[in-house]
């Protein structure tokens, strides 16, 4: 499995918070609006598991998970 790549939609995201409570060390929620903060596009080995995880649960799918960093990017 290669590291992740991630990006989000700000737009589709509902504020549910289940990204940054799967993955603190990745996600965040701005304090104004509760909507998604990346704040690692690569995470870090140790994280990319929970980035995933996060990505699955997230009620919006506003989370996508880029598996191989190619020109489709």
């Amino acid at each position: 499995m290669s590291a992740p790549h991630l990006s989000v939609d700000r737009e589709r995201c509902i504020g549910a918070g289940m990204c940054a409570m799967t993955a603190p060390e990745v996600f965040d929620q701005d304090p104004d609006e509760g909507l998604v903060l990346l704040l690692h596009t690569d995470p870090p080995a140790p994280h990319d598991t929970a980035a995933r995880m996060a990505a699955g649960v997230c009620p919006a799918g506003a989370i996508t998970v880029h598996d191989s960093r190619d020109d489709s990017l």
